[in-house]
């Protein structure tokens, strides 16, 4: 099996947290992606802040803690160690899935954007300009609609690992990242509607967004279910570990089992922590909006409102 890059699996001693998270070897490819996007997303909230715009500290927070989240995964040994382990595989899998994109949508990538780019001018286009035009494209409202996202979250967990398709991936260092930047896209996919933090095509009501989420968690954890009941390995990467690592094959799936068993539940958690946030600031707001209303015209929303029932009186009483 060539690994082409991630080729010391033969030579790796027996894991612990320590030896995972250490900064040799990673993917370069994510390492550039990690620095090309703080970079980035520095220099729009700098551009906001010299002309005088606000820029909540706690989204860049979460940006910058969504950035590391894939470091950490993609850029340390965690990622050779991913290469030879199923339960290192599942955590890579589940942070870049689930957690990572969740810190990342809430950093309101998307809005920053938006207000940071210069508008090209009337009759042109520019970076603006088409990110607005990307965002309204019939392309983004059907990958971004609940039909497309939630069987797309669920296929690429059973159709991935219940068929030929990962081993053939696994094959070469190149597929393992197309694999690993897959599931980062499908967690945002899944995940960017539900938020509701940055714009776009799909913005359901609160109350939808929490049956979205809970749409496609069942499914995640009878997956988690499947591989830890499974009697016998379920793809060939993993079925022979190298004797340095000091590992059962089958005791390795079945944590790695529970790890996406219990990856089901915490991302759910955040996630409605945060909508139940997002509602209740978005319920204080418009309370506010009404009082000042009410506060320029003498509350005539009332005044009318009131006169409406004593006119239903006054008919009763005729």
């Amino acid at each position: 099996m060539d690994h082409g890059g991630h080729g010391m699996h033969m030579d790796l001693p027996p894991f612990t947290l320590g030896r995972g998270l250490a900064v040799t070897g990673g993917d370069p490819y994510f390492a550039a992606g990690c620095a090309l996007a703080l970079v980035l997303y520095g220099w729009a909230v700098l551009r906001l802040r010299r002309r005088g715009d606000a820029w909540a500290v706690g989204r860049t927070v979460s940006f910058v803690l969504g950035v590391l989240t894939i470091a950490a995964t993609m850029c340390t040994r965690l990622d050779d160690y991913g290469m030879v382990m199923f339960s290192v595989h599942m955590v890579q899998h589940m942070i870049l899935s689930m957690l990572s994109p969740i810190l990342l949508l809430l950093g309101a990538p998307v809005t920053l954007a938006l207000r940071a780019l210069p508008a090209a001018g009337r009759g042109r286009t520019g970076p603006r300009e088409l990110l607005v035009k990307l965002l309204h494209s019939r392309y983004v409202r059907v990958v971004s609609h609940p039909a497309f996202t939630i069987p797309l979250f669920v296929a690429s967990l059973y159709g991935l690992y219940f068929s030929s398709l990962f081993d053939s991936l696994m094959r070469h260092s190149l597929g393992h990242t197309a694999m690993m930047v897959h599931f980062l896209a499908v967690g945002l996919l899944f995940f960017w509607p539900i938020m509701g933090v940055d714009p776009g095509p799909h913005r359901p009501g609160y109350v939808m967004r929490m049956l979205e989420l809970f749409a496609g968690m069942p499914f995640h954890a009878f997956f988690g279910i499947a591989v830890m009941m499974a009697s016998e390995p379920l793809v060939s990467t993993f079925k022979h570990p190298a004797a340095s690592l000091g590992i059962d094959p089958l005791d390795d799936q079945t944590a790695a089992g529970g790890i996406a068993w219990a990856f089901s539940e915490i991302p759910s958690v955040v996630v409605l922590i945060a909508l139940l946030i997002q509602w209740y600031t978005s319920e204080q707001r418009q309370a506010r909006r009404k009082d000042r209303a009410a506060d320029r015209d003498g509350d005539a929303e009332l005044v009318a409102y009131n006169a409406y029932l004593a006119s239903l009186e006054s008919r009763g009483r005729g």
